[in-house]
């Protein structure tokens, strides 16, 4: 089966989470800004598409190569292999961005490299009038970075975070795959108790469920490149049953999620429903401030309003400091609060044990960590 160089897109952040999952999945990668490299067949495609949580795009690195005028990005595009990935009725758009190029006019490099592929297939397929364009997708992108140019094609379609669960959601809801994220960055275990007290439409206790079931998160829907005539259709329903077999039904999950308003809870219920982890979460309506708890060593994970409109910005703070009151005494329990509020300390009234710097979107962010007490070692026998 041939091999391919791929590369997974990430947001700005969480690349080395992404570089995590695809060595746990059994592949040498190397990490670098946004992007995460790698080598794999095509049931390696479709695997890494079915499993990554934390990533955006799974794609296929047609070609590299430099390109300081135009005619040189036509040529070289031209020179490539197309005819080995787009048939003749190929849909093929061509997105296209550069950064610190001399070619820096990106309608004119996606214009350019259009053009290339459209002369070497028409030369290939032996066509002289246009290509009908009429196939599958294969979402191009041609991405110049300091003259040197990446042309990839897409495998995935809609970004990975569209798991399909997701019916409704709230006001600023987060990715889904941003919510993985954040569960990934905790010190949370599958055997202690897991709380989001602000909990929306149920994303991040819905994708916490999925990892401690260990169910993929790309179970629920369908890939572009699954459309792909030259794509081995059989190798999705091998990675598909191979995920079937991998999830824990038996695993007993201790999660719970709440939130103030009780019309967001049954659109959790919902999306938890359609994930196939309803029965793993305990939802509630409750103001964040009636929480109490016996249980120990627990993770809070709270993605609470950020107070960006006018006017919310007191209501928020006032939120903040309820949470150091309520949270701070939990002096088992670890709590990460992601917010653009670079004061939050100041309201919650304790240093974070650690700060991390994300982008919520275009959104900077960061995940304040409040790590609990360890639980005491078992004695040694």
């Amino acid at each position: 089966m041939k091999t391919f160089q791929l590369v997974a897109t990430a947001a700005s952040g969480i690349e080395a989470l992404v570089g995590k999952e695809i060595k746990a999945l059994g592949y040498e990668c190397q990490v670098e800004n946004g992007k995460v490299f790698f080598e794999g067949t095509e049931k390696d495609i479709a695997k890494t598409n079915l499993w990554l949580r934390t990533a955006d795009r799974v794609k296929i690195i047609v070609g590299e190569f430099d390109a300081y005028e135009f005619d040189e990005l036509f040529e070289k595009t031209k020179a490539l292999p197309w005819e080995d990935l787009l048939p003749m009725d190929a849909n093929f758009p061509v997105a296209g961005k550069s950064i610190k190029s001399k070619l820096y006019s990106v309608s004119d490099c996606q214009a350019i490299v259009k053009k290339a592929i459209v002369n070497r297939l028409s030369e290939v397929y032996h066509r002289n009038t246009r290509l009908p364009e009429t196939g599958a997708l294969y979402q191009l992108e041609v991405a110049l970075l300091k003259d040197k140019v990446t042309i990839t094609l897409d495998t995935t379609g809609p970004s990975l975070f569209k798991r399909g669960y997701r019916s409704a959601k709230g006001g600023a809801p987060l990715k889904e795959n941003m919510a993985a994220a954040l569960v990934e960055l905790t010190n949370w275990r599958k055997d202690r108790p897991f709380y989001d007290p602000v909990c929306g439409s149920g994303t991040i206790v819905i994708e916490a469920a999925l990892i401690g079931h260990n169910i993929a998160p790309g179970s629920n829907r369908s890939f572009s490149c699954e459309e792909w005539e030259w794509f081995d259709q059989s190798v999705f329903e091998e990675v598909r049953a191979e995920a079937d077999a991998a999830v824990d039904h038996d695993i007993e999950l201790d999660i719970m999620g709440s939130d103030i308003d009780g019309t967001m809870i049954e659109i959790a219920k919902a999306n938890a429903d359609e994930a196939g982890v309803g029965s793993s979460i305990t939802f509630k309506q409750m103001q964040l401030a009636d929480f109490t708890t016996d249980k120990e060593y627990g993770v809070i994970l709270a993605n609470p309003p950020y107070g960006e409109r006018l006017g919310e910005e007191k209501e928020v703070h006032k939120l903040y400091k309820q949470m150091g009151q309520v949270y701070r005494p939990l002096k088992t329990w670890s709590k990460y609060i992601i917010t653009s509020d670079l004061a939050f300390e100041t309201f919650y009234g304790e240093k974070a044990t650690k700060k991390r710097k994300l982008y919520n979107g275009a959104l900077r962010t960061d995940l304040f960590q409040f790590w609990g007490e360890r639980p005491p070692r078992a004695p040694r026998k």
